[in-house]
């Protein structure tokens, strides 16, 4: 099992991807999202999920182009569509780990979301993929986070040469090839 710590700014960016390219089905969503984006506190308590209602506290949304529910709010064993009432838990128990499922388009899987997206420890079991599908889904998502990575220092390679900084540049080439040799 991978125990990783999603950075606050890979949160960040993919909260901000998600909201410029989805629409939710309920605009209470774009708040909480916005929300999230303005309490770091929060944010640090805050885990991208898939299967969300086996957790104990989980907030699950959907853009208009899929089929899934709308909005639904868990705690414990209650169940409400009251986005109201989920945007209140979030400001009272900041504190509390919190986890979202954001049902969207997402094949093939943006390596912005693949950042983000965490193992679900309250999957049962019984369900989980076989260890073959976990490896290659782990590799996988390496692989994306290292492409990612790669790509974002070509674009500032090519801005460092564009605006003329040489240090920049040399800085950002030798980044490039430690990443070439981690792959």
């Amino acid at each position: 099992m991978l125990t990783y710590s999603v950075p606050l700014n890979d949160k960040k960016l993919f909260i901000r991807w998600f909201l410029k390219n989805f629409q939710l089905k309920r605009r209470e969503g774009v708040w909480i999202l916005n929300y999230l984006l303005s309490n770091d506190d929060l944010l640090k308590n805050v885990h991208f999920v898939d299967e969300a209602h086996y957790c104990p506290r989980s907030i699950v949304m959907s853009t208009i182009e899929t089929t899934s529910i709308p909005f639904r709010f868990y705690k414990e064993n209650i169940m409400t569509s009251d986005a109201e009432k989920a945007f209140h838990d979030l400001r009272i128990n900041a504190h509390e780990a919190i986890y979202f499922q954001l049902n969207f388009p997402s094949v093939p899987p943006d390596p912005l979301y693949l950042a983000v997206l965490e193992e679900n420890p309250y999957v049962p079991a019984d369900i989980f993929i076989s260890e073959k599908d976990r490896l290659a889904a782990e590799r996988l998502l390496e692989n994306s986070v290292l492409e990612f990575q790669e790509q974002q220092l070509l674009k500032e390679i090519d801005e460092a040469l564009d605006s003329g900084n040489k240090e920049r540049f040399f800085e950002l080439s030798n980044l490039l090839q430690a990443l070439k040799h981690t792959k």
